[in-house]
């Protein structure tokens, strides 16, 4: 007679950290030359809506939305001061103090290649990792 193994109760599933917790992913955008195609584009293969934003410097960002949401945002790199950039997709980590961490960054071994200040969205400081990599680390504006 076959003995009947009993099965093991799966292990709960971790659950999500909270949106904007250290060390987690926060915000991805799209830096692209033709920011039209790309709104076109994702609205019609994802479903985004699209809502405009004042760029530091001119200009608009558009802030990627699904049904309520803001999920991303698309940024014009079609000015002569992004000349050989490739089109690309950022990411945004959240950090608990983006000043502290971006002194440990280079520490370590990054360029500290900008710093940003958006009023209501929160401190930024892109960098890119030893590996060369780029990446950008926010400490989220407090919630009002």
């Amino acid at each position: 007679m076959a003995k009947t193994q009993l099965a093991e109760k799966p292990a709960p599933a971790p659950q999500p950290l909270p949106r904007g917790a250290h060390g987690t992913f926060y915000w991805n955008e799209l830096l692209t030359r033709d920011p039209e195609a790309a709104k076109k584009f994702y609205a019609t293969t994802i479903g985004w809506s699209f809502e405009p934003m004042p760029a530091a410097g001119g200009g608009t960002y558009w802030c990627a939305k699904l049904g309520e949401h803001y999920i991303g945002g698309i940024f014009d790199i079609s000015g002569p001061e992004f000349a050989g950039l490739p089109e690309h997709w950022m990411s945004y980590l959240a950090v608990d103090d983006v000043d502290a961490r971006a002194k440990r960054a280079v520490a370590a071994g990054a360029v500290l290649t900008k710093t940003l200040d958006i009023p209501n969205v929160g401190c930024i400081a892109m960098l890119r990792e030893p590996g060369g990599a780029g990446i950008g680390w926010i400490t989220p504006a407090p919630k009002t």
